[in-house]
């Protein structure tokens, strides 16, 4: 048996998305795998243990392994635990982060006071926006088994039909799959209903329909039962996002046991035109299977504001409350709904001046939208006359359409990390060289600056051995492990060459903290560029930067940018070495601030280096999108901002109007 420990880094921590998308990948090894946390043991191809488990985000595990592959098993499993979007896609492409992002606390005075005064039921903000319009009551008749006790020669036959039940609710699941195809929201809804397909399949959770029933359970009977139980588990977890998993259990239940029961479930399909669609209890995809164009807004008796239908409703732009305090008998009378997605307050029945003061607020978000919409196609200058760059930060291919929409001018950032973190071997070349021109392709002739592999001991990857560091982010990290590994490196520095020929491609290196990395990595290419020409392989030159990240790089910014064509700043982690501060500490969070003077005179005097050697200064780290923070960074003489797609439009007109 071989044994490590890992620091697990995915958001929010091992919940359905991950642990299925983890569970699927360690079937495919041979070995027995488990991880260990605060004394449980749980198998890692088991869905359901894993999130059992409860294991939060920046923890720490063990891993076991054990047998064929076991050690190519817990390396990958490493991989997994350490990459932050982990699991957000079932394909391993990341999520829209700003998807998963709760609304925002009701507005406050400048003393303190909250200015919005409640006029309705108070339930969990789940997704920003008004909402009006008539109730569509989605109460399916409760599930019950006829009898709860079979003959012992019927439990042959009443297991074909849990198999047979089992088939055709992951046939039904996977056709619902397939069919989301286009756009990062149906991205993210694939993600979700792939990650019920996983829970369906669980032997934690179908093990234990199969050991009831052949305890001469009836199938339906038991899969109520087993569903109950185990959605109480989670429910009485204390982590809020772990809790919001109790819906996946009853959501996959409700589906299984009307198939076993032979009961009909309502028909969500139906819902009409203008309806604010009301439920007490409503699973991811019995919401995939309401016509998304026809709801105005969504209040659930159940539900949280990390749960699937929350996360979905943000994406859709639907106005959503859960948690509303009402009961199944008390829906029934409901006929009209005013739904405020910000404050997390429901009007049951409103007014007609309730409704026309309703009106007016959803008149006016449309305006703001309709506004924004207005700055796509705009390449932003300020008043006095500076044009001003906004790029998009992105990790795959997947996210170019959400970029597009938004009208991204290039790419400020595109992180490679994820093509080494989703395989269990290491890119080839070629595969590298597809990936660069199909990105460089889709934003010509604006540019696109793609940043070498910046990986570590905090998120090692299949194929490279990482030694166990007390502290990663001061590791062996970026840059650093590349020029240690040619064999690793160069590969990419070819493919990047190739791709370069598509004429709009800019690389940028991470984590340089002295001037003769840069000389190093100047070498290497120039090996690259010879041996592809040698070879007869079409290559072109690009322009390289590096990325301003450490305070060894600012307080030697001079020198640094007498040899290269651009810096790109990183805040998050220039933040974090500035102020000594671990940004995944909460202990110690009031000091990981950009704003903090400190970091800001860190990015003045980068920018005031870069000005001297007349190169150009962008910033790709969080702060490039906050709005107090941009007419500084402009002030100082950034001309390229580049973010998440999501805060594009929203930047676009704040320059506009600086």
């Amino acid at each position: 048996m071989i044994e490590t420990c890992a620091t697990v880094r995915v958001i929010e921590g091992l919940h359905t998305r991950p642990a299925a998308q983890m569970a699927k990948l360690m079937k495919k090894f041979g070995c027995h795998i488990e991880l260990v946390y605060r004394g449980k043991t749980a198998s890692a191809k088991s869905s359901v243990k894993l999130m059992l488990l409860q294991v939060k985000e920046g923890e720490d595990v063990v891993i076991r392994a054990e047998g064929d592959e076991a050690q190519e098993a817990l390396d990958h499993l490493v991989s997994c635990l350490g990459d932050p979007q982990f699991g957000m896609n079932m394909d391993q492409a990341p999520t829209v982060v700003v998807a998963d992002e709760a609304p925002a606390a009701p507005t406050q005075s400048d003393n303190g006071s909250v200015v919005h005064v409640c006029e309705g039921l108070k339930g969990i903000a789940g997704s920003r926006g008004t909402a009006l319009g008539p109730a569509h009551i989605y109460l399916p008749q409760k599930l019950i088994a006829p009898r709860q006790v079979i003959a012992k020669e019927e439990i042959s036959s009443e297991l074909d039909r849990l198999r047979f039940a089992l088939a055709g609710l992951e046939s039904k699941l996977s056709k619902q799959s397939a069919g989301q195809t286009a756009g990062p929201a149906a991205q993210q809804d694939r993600a979700i209903l792939l990650a019920l397909i996983e829970v369906a399949q669980d032997e934690e959770y179908v093990g234990a329909i199969i050991r009831g029933i052949e305890a001469q359970g009836d199938a339906g009977a038991v899969t109520l039962r087993v569903g109950e139980v185990l959605a109480a588990t989670f429910a009485a977890m204390t982590d809020d996002y772990m809790r919001a998993r109790a819906e996946d259990i009853r959501g996959v239940t409700r589906q299984l046991a009307a198939a076993l029961l032979g009961q009909a479930l309502p028909d969500l399909a139906s819902v009409p035109p203008g309806s604010v669609l009301v439920a007490n209890d409503l699973s991811a995809w019995e919401f995939l299977k309401v016509p998304i164009a026809n709801v105005n807004g969504l209040v659930c008796i159940g539900g949280a504001a990390t749960s699937h239908v929350a996360i979905m409703a943000r994406t859709y732009g639907i106005p959503a409350v859960l948690g509303l305090p009402l009961s199944e008998a008390q829906l029934q009378s409901i006929q009209y709904l005013a739904v405020d997605g910000d404050h997390g307050e429901v009007i049951v029945n409103p007014s007609e001046a309730q409704k026309t003061q309703y009106q007016a607020r959803i008149q006016a978000q449309a305006q703001t939208r309709k506004g924004l919409s207005a700055y796509r196609d705009i390449h932003p200058t300020t008043k006095d006359g500076r044009q001003i760059d906004i790029a998009a930060n992105l990790g795959s291919l997947g996210e170019i359409e959400l970029a597009h929409k938004v009208g991204a001018k290039g790419v400020g950032l595109f992180r490679t990390e994820l093509l080494f973190m989703q395989g269990r071997h290491l890119p080839l070349e070629d595969e590298q060289t597809t990936v660069y021109h199909q990105l460089a392709t889709a934003f010509h002739p604006h540019p696109v600056i793609i940043r070498t592999l910046d990986i570590g001991g905090d998120k090692p990857v299949a194929g490279i051995d990482f030694p166990r560091e007390e502290n990663p982010f001061l590791g062996w990290r970026g840059v650093r492990m590349c020029l240690d590994r040619p064999e690793i490196f160069k590969p990419q520095l070819r493919a990047l060459l190739r791709a370069a020929v598509a004429g709009n491609i800019k690389v940028m290196i991470p984590m340089i903290s002295d001037v003769n990395e840069v000389h190093r990595v100047r070498e290497l290419v120039a090996q690259c560029e010879a041996e592809l020409n040698r070879e007869g392989v079409d290559c072109a030159p690009f322009e390289l930067g590096i990325m301003i990240e450490t305070p060894a790089a600012v307080l030697q910014a001079d020198a640094l940018a007498a040899e290269v064509s651009f810096f790109s700043i990183g805040t998050n982690d220039l933040t974090q070495y500035v102020m000594a501060t671990d940004r995944a500490n909460a202990q110690i969070a009031s000091l990981y601030r950009t704003e903090h003077p400190a970091v800001m005179k860190a990015i003045e005097l980068t920018c005031e280096a870069a000005k001297r050697a007349g190169i150009w200064v962008g910033i790709c780290g969080e702060a490039a999108a906050n709005p107090d923070l941009i007419p500084q960074f402009i002030a100082m003489g950034v001309t390229e901002l580049s973010m998440s797609p999501a805060s594009i439009l929203s930047s676009k007109k704040i320059i506009s109007e600086l």
